[in-house]
């Protein structure tokens, strides 16, 4: 479980593509600082398993489910991520429950800069729209956000200076994909009154 607090901005170092699956190397010097085989690190929001870590860097596995769901499939060398590792039983829930489950993907649509903040339009699924109101959370590429607007096939976040700079949104362009995970209590309300298909 994460909190969608971004530790880090790390780098994809290498992806290795493989016949359903795809073996990458993240550099990300923070979060690798005590990481060992077994851990989970969320990258851009994907909660993935370290199966080693040397030097700064971590390698993990993803299986076709993930890159169907993901725009991890699309990473190249260079790739700038939000790295997160998992919540620590005594931390503080800064943000909000994020599982490390993406729902599915969208795009940058448009960004709106003021002087003290940006405001991002994102497309958004028309499945996972019902999963978010204004004033809620989601999670994009990893970062727990609140919801300022939404709207059948949007929604839109504004973000602080802070958030910008110590996660990838500050440089992420229009037509850019983002990974989205909506709120977990949203889909189990969902579940509970019967209209969970």
């Amino acid at each position: 479980m994460f909190t969608g607090l971004v530790e880090e901005i790390g780098t994809v170092e290498n992806l290795e593509r493989l016949d359903d699956a795809v073996r990458l190397t993240v550099r990300g010097p923070k979060i690798t600082s005590d990481a060992a085989p077994g851990d989970s690190i969320a990258v851009d929001g994907v909660c993935l398993t370290v199966v080693g870590s040397v030097d700064g860097a971590f390698t993990a596995d993803a299986m076709q489910e993930t890159l169907d769901r993901s725009r991890l499939g699309s990473y190249e060398p260079g790739t700038r991520v939000n790295l997160e590792r998992a919540l620590a039983a005594e931390a503080r829930l800064g943000g909000h429950i994020v599982q490390g489950h993406v729902d599915g993907t969208g795009e940058l649509l448009a960004r709106e800069s003021s002087a003290h903040w940006d405001v991002l339009r994102f497309s958004l699924p028309q499945a996972l729209a019902r999963y978010v109101v204004e004033k809620g959370s989601i999670a994009i590429n990893g970062t727990s956000l609140t919801v300022s607007a939404v709207g059948e096939d949007f929604v839109e976040a504004s973000l602080i200076p802070t958030t910008l700079a110590e996660t990838t949104f500050g440089e992420l362009g229009v037509g850019e994909p983002v990974n989205f995970e909506v709120d977990v209590v949203a889909k189990y309300v969902e579940k509970m009154v019967g209209g969970y298909h």
